[in-house]
């Protein structure tokens, strides 16, 4: 089974912050460039740019919590001015300690599911069956 985990976050920017936030994103992005175990970081928005859409993917449940206490210590609260989360759903089976760290942001959790999953290049990977 694949220790990956990963996030998909949907905000809504605040009125008038489109600008902050494009350069908040920025910064953000430097930052992560420099961690171990990021294996995506994209952001997408719609053309109006009110709506932007988070999708990050991790190594394994370790590199997703360092990166997650990065991303409160340094941005959190800049973060949080600027744009207001609307969903945020997390996939795979996250450890004890991100779930922790994640359940600030009141998640829906997706477990694996289905017993095969196809990853990056079409590998083929085994997963936990309920």
């Amino acid at each position: 089974m694949s220790e990956e985990v990963a996030w998909s976050v949907e905000l809504k920017v605040r009125s008038g912050q489109i600008e902050q936030f494009r350069a908040l994103t920025a910064t953000m992005v430097a930052a992560v460039r420099g961690e171990q175990g990021v294996l995506n970081y994209r952001r997408f928005a719609t053309e109006d740019d009110q709506c932007v859409h988070v999708y990050e993917r991790y190594e394994n449940s370790q590199a997703a919590a360092r990166h997650l206490r990065v991303f409160i210590d340094r941005f959190g609260t800049t973060f949080s001015r600027l744009a207001e989360r609307t969903k945020f759903t997390v996939y795979g089976d996250p450890s004890d300690e991100l779930r922790g760290l994640l359940n600030q942001f009141a998640p829906i959790f997706m477990k694996p599911f289905g017993g095969l999953g196809i990853g990056e290049a079409n590998h083929v990977e085994q997963t936990d069956q309920d």
